[in-house]
């Protein structure tokens, strides 16, 4: 999924555009919200959402990774669990 820019929160200050490793927008003008002018090349790093300073970007992730991440989630939490248990400690 691509990011998504607010436009009603964006200041256009370009700074998504400067920081995106892969170039996914696009600046049109000066005074203007960039575009998403290539989708399928986002990376999903966040990048542009951490440096919104107006926090006018969105990203929401495929549903595969978003999966990904669930799986390390309950794996992390069960690791946690035995480790607790008696045995590794900190």
């Amino acid at each position: 999924m691509p990011p998504i820019i607010m436009k009603e929160k964006c200041n256009a200050c370009g700074t998504c555009a400067e920081i995106c490793p892969t170039d996914v927008f696009r600046a049109v003008r000066k005074g203007t919200p960039p575009l998403v002018k290539y989708p399928e090349e986002c990376w999903h790093c966040n990048a542009c959402v951490l440096d919104c300073k107006q926090s006018a970007v969105t990203l929401r992730l495929p549903l595969p990774t978003m999966m990904l991440h669930v799986e390390a989630g309950d794996r992390k939490s069960s690791v946690r669990a035995k480790r607790t248990k008696g045995g590794v400690r900190q």
